[in-house]
């Protein structure tokens, strides 16, 4: 909710008080939905301003059960969002990938509105890739029972399906990540010990150490928005990704510096100089202590909440 609606529902009736505290108490949950349907930070933005003017504007006294209101609102407006963007993302220069959101340092919890992620169930930045494959409405169930733990009834509901089309569509979806990604989830000491051991072999243009560091079939997706030099596809195969990594050391100099960050809930790292270059997320493979892709943002327009982590740690 933007500061005029909340300066407007300071001066307002007892009524617009409520309706402006039931919004306040669900905020974090409703933008975690958006965020996990949309992978930006600015639409989700978007979807809750318009979730806010359709709460304020309901008669609440008919509504029995605000929560599940505001959540079927928040749904139905991403979905439309959702399918409003696609088309942009599709011509968009270079792989797309999701706005990072910084949930934690080492050094200062990022306190924002898009902390909700890091507080609530939240969806892995490499699985979020994988969500961009699903219809939307493919998106909406699986984000709903697999990250939300909401009953298949219930999501029917919201969607206003049946509970049949809606269990059709839950196996579909969860059919089709689980075929592109398999569930695995390293011990995050392993994960930041492997990322810390490839930051170290990038950032020093060690070429032997990333040959060891990387597996054999490693991928990288480098979103760079056509604001940097960056492959406009993803690059497979360790030799190859070592290589460009090599060449980037070489453009970009030596002066950048990492950090260990909390991104979606899950570990990451934050590259930086003066400002803010990029955010880095690092999977392992199973079972092992070697890299098996490499997802970084560098486009400056994705990275105003890591220049906030940024100046938390100054």
């Amino acid at each position: 909710m933007g500061n005029d609606q909340e300066s407007n529902a300071r001066q307002g009736d007892p009524a617009e008080l409520g309706a402006q505290e039931v919004f306040t108490e669900y905020r974090e949950l409703l933008f975690a939905v958006a965020y996990n349907m949309l992978g930006t930070v600015s639409d989700s933005e978007d979807v809750l301003q318009e979730t806010w003017l359709s709460w304020a504007s309901a008669r609440h006294d008919t509504i029995a059960d605000p929560r599940s209101y505001l959540v079927r609102i928040t749904v139905n407006q991403a979905l439309r969002r959702l399918r409003q963007v696609r088309g942009g993302r599709e011509v968009y220069v270079g792989p797309w990938l999701p706005e990072p959101l910084v949930t934690g340092t080492s050094l200062a919890r990022v306190e924002d509105t898009a902390d909700a992620v890091g507080r609530t169930e939240s969806v892995s930045l490499a699985l979020l890739v994988v969500l961009e494959t699903l219809s939307p409405l493919e998106r909406a169930v699986f984000v709903l029972r697999e990250a939300f733990g909401y009953e298949h009834t219930e999501i029917a509901e919201v969607l206003g399906r049946s509970p049949a089309a809606v269990r059709q569509l839950a196996h579909r979806a969860r059919e089709h990540v689980q075929a592109r990604r398999p569930r695995y989830e390293p011990d995050p000491r392993v994960r930041r010990a492997v990322t810390d051991r490839f930051l170290a072999a990038a950032l020093g243009g060690d070429l032997a150490e990333l040959m060891e560091v990387l597996a054999p079939d490693v991928t990288m997706w480098t979103d760079s928005g056509g604001h940097l030099r960056a492959a406009h596809r993803p690059i497979q195969g360790r030799d190859k990704v070592a290589r460009l990594i090599a060449a980037q050391h070489q453009a970009y100099g030596t002066d950048l510096r990492i950090h260990p960050v909390e991104v979606n809930g899950h570990p990451a790292s934050l590259v930086f100089g003066s400002k803010v270059f990029g955010v880095l997320v690092v999977e392992v493979a199973p079972g092992s202590d070697r890299v098996s892709e490499i997802y970084g943002v560098v486009n400056p327009n994705k990275l105003s909440r890591a220049k906030g982590a940024l100046d938390a740690l100054r």
